[in-house]
């Protein structure tokens, strides 16, 4: 089960697909949440995951949940026409997943369901990097000077506010940043050699690969 796109009844959703997995009697569901899902998590979306979650424990169905870091393959798109990616994360850092790995992992996980029946995988890169270090790997990768500038969260918001998008998605946009900020994004996790039998792929490595 891969999270719908991201919209203001993304959890409804979701609990719709859980139910019918359960009325069809799936026989084990695999879902790609969030590193740090929890009620009260910083990041707003990471609080989507966790309704999830709970939906899917309380549906009776085996379960295994895979829960993403920010996405390395996605670096490159926090950088704005200037070479700046901007955002309220101070100096904070992110453990950045490839989704090359998260899609071995969950291959692994699905050849081999009722060993990981319940169990709990925070899928991560090998390192946990602040923006200053993700933005020189970026410009490196893109041949690009890329520089990262921290904001206010104030700043974050109103730097924002041009794109006119719904309040929902603007919180979550400046709450990545203040998850990476509160260091709720940041521990390695041993799970992707774990369940893969190779070593996470580090950010520049995952930027290589696309280029």
């Amino acid at each position: 089960m891969v999270s719908a796109s991201e919209s203001a009844d993304r959890v409804e959703q979701h609990h719709a697909f859980v139910d019918a997995a359960a009325k069809a009697e799936v026989g084990h569901l695999v879902y790609i949440s969030f590193f740090g899902a929890a009620p009260a998590a910083t990041f707003t979306l990471a609080r989507d995951h966790w309704a999830t979650e709970e939906r899917i424990r309380s549906s009776g169905l085996p379960y295994t949940f895979l829960r993403d870091n920010l996405y390395a393959d996605f670096m490159p798109a926090l950088v704005g026409d200037d070479g700046v990616i901007r955002g309220p994360a101070g100096q904070g850092r992110a453990a950045v997943v490839g989704q090359d790995d998260i899609a071995d992992a969950a291959t692994a996980v699905l050849l081999e369901a009722e060993d990981h029946q319940g169990a709990v995988y925070d899928l991560t890169g090998p390192q946990s990097l602040d923006l200053e270090e993700i933005a020189a790997i970026v410009g490196k990768a893109t041949g690009r000077t890329v520089t990262y500038q921290s904001e206010t969260v104030e700043e974050a918001y109103q730097s924002r506010a041009h794109y006119g998008a719904p309040d929902w998605q603007v919180d979550a946009w400046v709450s990545t940043y203040t998850a990476i900020a509160s260091s709720e994004l940041a521990q390695v996790s041993d799970a992707v050699p774990t369940l893969t039998g190779h070593p996470a792929t580090a950010l520049a490595d995952v930027l290589s690969r696309g280029r």
